[in-house]
């Protein structure tokens, strides 16, 4: 098997959809091979970042089929769906960390999440050495030159959003749920085991392209054993091992030519705007029908600071202003937030 990892670590991009193509039992037997030497290079000192979600549920039944005692560390963000928490509390060995500030302060010191993570991170250099009088080298990605030229990063769409009234930032990610987790796998001596999949987007696609599934030599060591399965192997393996799933996802059911949920079919930050312009509102149908007031209160609410910039309030956080004003530069229907009021 330390044979096979080698040859898997000199693949490209090119090989990775026929990686994904490979049989479950192959995926599972490669995975496993990846957990061990992880667990081996630090002598055990690992642990499984778990979010109660349907893939890290999948990762810690994998890492803890070769490793019964790994503990695992789940950071309550308090923007989850109620039952993902319950489904957490469920499983031995969790350890529960909290971040410093709540979703709100982080809105309104550092930022909407909207578009994605890269976008708002970009957004948020260039606003942010603005303020300094200097020039960032990602507004440069707004304009298409330089490294930007003809790059997958370029972002030239989205240059409007350097001048809305609000924040835009990608902060949230870091304080809500990566900080906490990282001080406790520096106070604890953990690397963890993270469930991504490179399937999930570029950023992923790249980074395992770059180091693999284990990745040594990056500032932040992390295993993601799952990089090269799909969605479709995680319904199947929960399915074979009869894993329990969250409430919000429904049961597993198969169409006739694949799995698929028969409610949300990914759980993650409830309130989070990355990639709403791409799902057709169904983030917010599942939220109106399993949290009616959380939906509500996520659009609902906002107001003006003392510098005109909007900002969350006690009524709300404010996204409906927020989503609004994307409509109204990339069209009406480019985030479909409404939903049918019979919900209510």
């Amino acid at each position: 098997m330390e044979e096979t990892l080698k040859i898997l670590k000199r693949f490209g991009a090119e090989d990775l959809k026929r990686m994904q193509a490979f049989s479950l039992d192959q995926k599972i037997e490669l995975a496993k091979a990846n957990i061990r030497e992880w667990y081996e290079k630090w002598d055990g000192r690992v642990c499984v970042s778990f979010s109660g979600g349907k893939d890290s549920t999948v990762l810690l039944h994998l890492v803890r089929s070769v490793f019964p005692n790994v503990p695992a560390v789940y950071s309550n963000t308090g923007l989850e769906f109620p039952d993902i928490r319950k489904h957490v509390k469920q499983f031995e060995n969790v350890e529960i960390v909290v971040p410093k500030r709540n979703f709100m302060q982080v809105l309104t010191e550092e930022g909407y999440p909207i578009i994605s993570k890269d976008i708002s991170r970009k957004i948020r250099l260039v606003t942010n050495a603005r303020k300094k009088g200097k020039r960032s080298a990602a507004e440069d990605a707004f304009i298409g030159v330089g490294t930007y030229e003809n790059s997958i990063y370029a972002c030239t769409k989205y240059k409007p959003l350097l001048d809305v009234d609000f924040r835009i930032s990608d902060e949230c990610c870091m304080t809500m749920k990566e900080k906490p987790l990282m001080e406790w796998y520096k106070i604890s001596n953990a690397k963890p085991f993270i469930g991504t999949m490179a399937i999930e987007s570029t950023r992923r696609k790249v980074a395992w392209i770059t180091h693999g599934c284990n990745a040594f030599d990056t500032k932040h060591p992390s295993s993601k054993p799952l990089s090269i399965w799909t969605e479709q192997d995680i319904y199947e393996y929960t399915k074979r091992y009869n894993l329990p799933l969250a409430k919000p996802y429904g049961e597993i059911v198969y169409d006739g030519c694949k799995y698929c949920t028969t409610g949300c079919n990914r759980t993650g930050c409830i309130f989070c705007g990355y990639g709403a312009h791409l799902d057709k509102g169904r983030r917010f149908k599942e939220l109106a029908k399993l949290e009616p007031r959380l939906y509500e209160f996520c659009l609902n609410g906002g107001e003006r600071d003392d510098k005109g910039m909007w900002i969350p309030n006690k009524q709300g956080l404010g996204f409906r202003y927020v989503y609004d004003t994307l409509n109204s530069l990339y069209g009406n229907r480019f985030i479909e937030y409404s939903t049918d009021k019979t919900l209510f």
